[in-house]
């Protein structure tokens, strides 16, 4: 007999849209979840009975559950079927409101006009290990010139070469929302993305729309170092969050916005920056009903979504709550880091703010980087190259684990990086200092240990892109970085 649930599947699966009839599924679960429609414990339909009564294939019901199950959101209890998994450890714990639509005007959190812009800095020579960067020379040099070619006659047969909205080309920003709704759960229009130089721009500008001068903004206590400056240039006062190997300590979020007024949290919750751990779904729910408590903002960074080899890759915290998370995204990795093409997504009243901020700092953006990533993008060129330098980074990720476990043994420990493209190394019981100076000497350039650490009490390591590394590249990197440990 069919288990009658407290959702609304029926209304929310509409096999005519673009988005794939299994995502909407998750996306509708995970919204009953969080909601607390669907409380821990609660049997869901068998895939076959679910699958009569919303009208799909069975088989993506299946597709689905075994997705759900994977990322943490349900549990199979063998023979007896497929349950709710305990999400809050409290199982009386609920959400202490259900979440609103993207399409709302009304934002929770604290909005204002921006100020000034930082600048992000490089350099340095010798054997280069970046942070996770892609490889520029995967990208077919002759597609890239082509679509140039086609978006500067186009843009000058329209005489498309004058200013134009802040936001970005609307060709662009339709892309990018049609890419978030079939691949990401997100549930947005082009009213609701705008188009950056690059993620660091992006979360720039949204701190600008979000802080005023001794505002308290938290991060993780290993994080993304320019986004620490960006709230810090702006005057705000940074946190620094303790973490696990599960991510972020969410009961220290919380005893945090009981001692002061928060006003955003930065987080990376798909491939944590540096140490490439996934926040959970229970943290994710927790962290989710503390910022609708205490009235933050949750800026979601997901720098490098494509790239998950383990298995499909979690919603984005923004799928399921929009009211209170900003999302801030990348084509950098799937393109070239050097075509500076970034996007923030969030509610419209947020994307004015973001026009003004642009208006005083960038006047347009690049038209004709934005025309050219648009057919990119809609021609399925993109989504091809996706699909090659996966499995591509794939087998170096593996190729650079056996190269460090080879070369360096118990020197230096790490896991197996689910995704991403660099791994997180720690080094028990030896002098980060004496490593780093050791690596100076051999002309070997990283980010040091320091520039991850948001205070004195985080973990030290490093973190060692592996993407941009062809076989001949890694073995010489890992010598010498196993030359430093000594």
């Amino acid at each position: 007999m069919l288990r009658r649930l407290p959702l609304t599947l029926g209304q929310s699966v509409d096999t005519r849209k673009k988005t794939p009839a299994y995502m909407q599924i998750i996306a509708a679960i995970i919204r009953d979840v969080e909601s607390g429609r669907l409380e821990p414990g609660t049997y869901l339909p068998s895939s076959r009975e679910l699958a009569a009564d919303i009208g799909v294939n069975r088989k993506t019901v299946v597709l689905a559950y075994e997705e759900l199950i994977a990322q943490g959101w349900l549990s199979s209890a063998g023979t007896r079927g497929t349950v709710v998994a305990p999400i809050y450890p409290d199982a009386t714990r609920k959400p202490s409101r259900p979440p609103r639509s993207l399409g709302t005007d009304r934002a929770e959190y604290h909005i204002l006009p921006p100020p000034e812009r930082p600048l992000a800095l490089p350099a340095g020579s010798g054997i280069k290990l970046d942070e996770g960067a892609p490889d520029g020379r995967l990208f077919p040099a002759d597609i890239l010139t082509n679509a140039y070619r086609d978006a500067v006659r186009a843009k000058a047969a329209s005489n498309a070469f004058l200013y134009r909205d802040p936001l970005g080309l609307a060709e662009l920003r339709e892309s990018v929302a049609e890419m978030l709704r079939s691949q990401r759960g997100l549930n947005v229009s082009t009213d609701h993305v705008c188009i950056t130089r690059g993620s660091q721009n992006g979360i720039f500008l949204t701190a600008q729309a979000l802080l005023r001068p001794g505002d308290h903004v938290l991060v993780e206590a290993l994080t993304y170092e320019p986004a620490v400056a960006a709230f810090t240039m702006l005057g705000a006062r940074v946190h620094a969050v303790r973490l696990d190997d599960e991510g972020i300590d969410v009961a220290a979020v919380e005893a945090l916005c009981r001692r002061h007024r928060i006003r955003a949290l930065f987080l990376t919750p798909h491939h944590q920056f540096p140490t490439t751990v996934t926040l959970r779904p229970m943290r994710r729910l927790r962290l989710l009903d503390l910022a609708r408590q205490f009235g933050f903002a949750i800026i979601e960074d997901d720098y490098d979504h494509e790239f998950h080899f383990a298995s499909q890759p979690l919603l984005p915290m923004a799928a399921y709550a929009p009211e209170q998370v900003i999302y801030v995204g990348s084509l950098s990795k799937l393109l070239l880091p050097a075509l500076r093409v970034g996007y923030v997504v969030g509610p419209p009243v947020l994307m004015r703010s973001l026009a003004h901020g642009i208006s005083v700092t960038d006047g347009m953006g690049n038209v004709i980087t934005e025309k050219a990533t648009a057919e990119l993008i809609s021609s399925g060129e993109l989504r091809r190259h996706a699909r090659k330098v996966r499995q591509i980074y794939a087998e170096r990720r593996l190729g650079f684990a056996q190269r460090l476990r080879e070369t360096c043994g118990d020197r230096i420990r790490f896991d197996l990086p689910n995704g991403g493209l660099a791994f997180w190394l720690r080094f028990p019981g030896r002098d980060m200092d004496e490593i780093e100076r050791r690596a100076r000497a051999l002309d070997l350039r990283f980010a040091e240990s320091r520039s991850f650490m948001a205070n004195d009490a985080a973990e030290r390591g490093l973190r060692i892109g592996f993407a941009s590394l062809n076989d001949a590249e890694a073995s010489r990197a890992v010598a010498a970085l196993a030359a430093a440990v000594g």
